[in-house]
């Protein structure tokens, strides 16, 4: 099965207002007050200070960006990732639902931004000008949030173009498609061993601290690995159950059990062991 029966290609677009500008004339007067130049610093000021409701919004864009990178694989252009068809649906679903989400906290934002900026105007005194502002019509149009689904090029062309160029071009478009797959691939695995690796070395030592979000990171790549396996690969998805039947104990039973955390440390070096050999064999 080709590839582009397995998977699709996204691309995920924010914009949205930051409310930070560089102020050039406070930075060439903090320059002039130390003697210096302003080569020495910047000066960017807070649009908003004490503003909740933007902070909102940027995190719930990071939140978004991050399960973006964490739900698809590498494809080779910024920007541009390879989403697993068998993943398609529920990334998509949670995707839109989370995008609802953020819009409900723009519209908020834009709701009170006149009161926003009085309170900015009070707080930052002189340093407040009008200009730095967007109107209360334009404010909307800064954010924006969109996923554009793209299909995986295929080497079936029907284009008027010289027979021996096409062939370049086809020979270009598999090798780039093949060397893309191959890089997911390891993507995948990589995932895995990162989690696996993180264990050993942290249980490996009776004295190092751990959060319990050191097994939940691990549970969390196991749940989703069945969906971004996207050829299928059986020893990927033995090393994974693996992990999910050795690897995944109660982070309190390995605190306070020094014999299962020492256990559970050497099975997880021996599953680095056999997923090392495997990842040689991807690359």
């Amino acid at each position: 099965m080709n590839l582009n029966d397995r998977a699709l290609l996204v691309q995920l677009s924010i914009s949205q207002w930051t409310a930070r500008k560089f102020d050039k004339r406070t930075t060439k007067e903090v320059a002039d007050a130390h003697g210096t130049t302003t080569a020495a610093g910047r000066y960017n000021k807070a649009l908003l200070p004490m503003n909740d409701l933007l902070d909102h919004v940027h995190k719930k864009s990071t939140h978004i960006r991050t399960k973006y990178y964490d739900n698809t694989l590498p494809w080779g252009i910024d920007g541009t990732q390879m989403l697993p068809t068998s993943n398609y649906l529920q990334f998509m679903t949670e995707f839109r639902k989370e995008r609802d989400e953020w819009n409900i906290l723009v519209n908020n934002f834009v709701d009170n931004y006149d009161t926003l900026k009085d309170d900015a105007k009070r707080i930052l005194g002189s340093l407040y000008d009008p200009a730095d502002y967007p109107s209360a019509v334009d404010i909307r149009a800064k954010f924006h949030m969109d996923m554009a689904v793209y299909p995986v090029p295929s080497t079936d062309f029907r284009v008027a173009i010289a027979s021996e160029e096409l062939s370049r071009i086809q020979q270009d478009v598999e090798r780039r498609v093949k060397d893309a797959e191959q890089a997911a691939l390891q993507e995948v695995w990589q995932r895995l061993f990162d989690r696996v690796k993180h264990m050993a070395e942290k249980l490996a030592d009776p004295k190092a601290i751990f959060r319990d979000s050191m097994v939940e990171n691990a549970r969390e790549i196991c749940a989703l690995l069945p969906r971004l396996n996207f050829n299928d690969d059986p020893n990927l998805e033995a090393m994974r159950q693996q992990v999910e039947a050795t690897l995944l104990k109660h982070p309190d039973a390995l605190r306070n059990d020094p014999d299962l955390r020492r256990d559970t440390a050497a099975e997880a070096k021996a599953i680095m062991d056999k997923m090392g050999a495997f990842m040689h064999n991807v690359k």
